[in-house]
């Protein structure tokens, strides 16, 4: 079981949040405001948040602008995770990833049932990480994303949260992308 570990200082965030929905706008996105909101409590910043239609394109050309901003950190998605023909968060954010956090899903699968029950199994939910930046896809429900937020992000996105974190291992993300020292150079 994880726990907060209070000898180790909190480190904000810069979170950005984007909800997918053709018939939604900011006045009444409660699920993108119950996102921003939670985030800002725990002490992170709300780096960006927009509305988008349910569209592929469009939906990517917010990631992929939100992915190559150096100051956010992270990005939340509520919205188009379900089986109907709009329903097309996955489809636009699981090609841009570079690595597929599989285990995201399975926890959020599991908060979800002991509240809903098998009606879980309606929800695409994804995650993984793009240029160095986390990315969560979350239901469009205000419940979806307290659950996901509450459950799983709020400890994750804590750098005090033992035994591991997201934020520890922030640095070494785009480790991958780092031409390697000469051999024999210097570190």
């Amino acid at each position: 079981m994880s726990s907060i570990d209070e000898s180790r200082t909190f480190i904000p965030l810069n979170i950005a949040v984007l909800t997918i929905s053709d018939t939604r706008a900011l006045e009444d996105d409660k699920s993108g405001s119950t996102l921003a909101d939670r985030l800002v409590v725990a002490g992170h910043k709300l780096a960006a948040r927009e509305i988008i239609v349910d569209d592929v394109d469009a939906i990517r050309g917010v990631i992929k602008r939100w992915i190559a901003d150096a100051n956010i950190d992270a990005i939340i998605t509520t919205g188009g995770t379900g089986f109907t023909g709009r329903d097309v968060t996955p489809e636009a954010i699981e090609p841009l990833l570079e690595k597929r956090m599989d285990g995201f899903s399975i926890a959020f699968h599991m908060l979800s049932h002991a509240k809903i029950g098998t009606s879980t199994i309606q929800s695409r939910a994804t995650a993984g990480v793009a240029g160095a930046t986390f990315i969560f896809c979350l239901p469009g429900s205000p419940g979806a994303c307290r659950d996901g937020w509450d459950g799983i992000l709020a400890a994750q996105l804590d750098y005090r949260t033992r035994p591991c974190n997201f934020v520890e291992i922030m640095p070494r993300l785009d480790e991958h992308l780092r031409r390697p020292k000469a051999k024999g150079a210097s570190a």
